[in-house]
């Protein structure tokens, strides 16, 4: 069984809020339990941070900075044993015109890199979204060419129904083919959802042994010398990717009351 637990949130959670990943000075911090580190990912304006903020926080809000690529944590107990969740955000990938090559920053070469699970999310009311996925999945095989990758594919947006142009057996067909699970979701109507597709994806990491101990903060690795490569620094106790920026939590906070407020009106 899985339980989030908000007792067990870092001391820099604000209730409802998200929890920025602090920053660890290596040996001094206290050793965590397991961690399972999932990426988000996804073309501009399929709702990546949406459903984030709906999984984590249960609330939707919909105006946010696009494409910030925030990293955020959640501790939760499964069998027993406390889990920190580790969930990347990140900008957008897109294609290269009249081709089917991905184009996106370093930071989600870095996330792909770092995360033992996948969450490949497109819009139903955008073909191009979906479009995209394919190669995407592509993408992150260069990146883990011998790896079991439990991939998660969210048909997002499941309330604009009239907007449709992606149908769910076309979602299927492909999360068939890529050897992932399926669900159509809306992050903006539907939180149990959005919360069962990413707690499967979780135990599917568990399953195939995905997850680590000890301090872990943001995409980082040891040496690849592969598509990462270019995107490694080197650290005094090895090589480690840059630490991606934490959301800022007085900015969230103001957006979801603004959200409220209106909703309420």
């Amino acid at each position: 069984m899985w339980h989030f637990s908000a007792s067990a949130i870092a001391p820099y959670s604000t209730n409802f809020l998200l929890v920025p990943i602090p920053e660890c000075p290596g040996p001094v911090c206290p050793p965590p339990g397991k961690a399972i580190k999932i990426v988000v990912l996804g073309a501009s304006g399929v709702g990546k941070t949406a459903l984030v903020v709906r999984f984590l926080t249960k609330r939707f809000i919909g105006d946010y900075e696009a494409n910030t690529g925030s990293l955020y944590s959640r501790q939760f107990t499964l069998d027993g044993e406390e889990i920190s969740l580790q969930v990347q955000d990140t900008p957008y990938v897109a294609l290269e015109e009249n081709s089917e090559v991905i184009i996106c920053q370093e930071q989600v070469n870095r996330s792909i890199y770092w995360a033992d699970g996948f969450v490949c999310v497109y819009s139903i009311t955008d073909h191009a979204s979906y479009r995209i996925i394919r190669p995407l999945y592509q993408h992150i095989r260069k990146i883990h060419p011998n790896a079991n990758i439990p991939l998660l594919l969210l048909g997002n947006k499941g309330d604009l129904l009239r907007a449709r142009q992606v149908s769910s057996d076309e979602g299927e067909q492909l999360a068939g083919e890529l050897g992932g699970s399926y669900s159509e979701v809306s992050a903006r109507e539907n939180f149990d959802s959005v919360n069962d597709a990413f707690q499967q994806l979780c135990q599917l990491v568990g399953r195939v042994g995905g997850g680590g101990s000890g301090p872990n903060v943001g995409p980082s690795a040891n040496a690849n010398a592969g598509a990462c490569s270019s995107v490694c620094v080197e650290k005094r106790r090895g090589l480690h990717l840059a630490r991606p920026k934490s959301p800022n939590m007085q900015d969230l906070k103001r957006r979801l009351k603004q959200a409220l407020s209106s909703k309420s009106r």
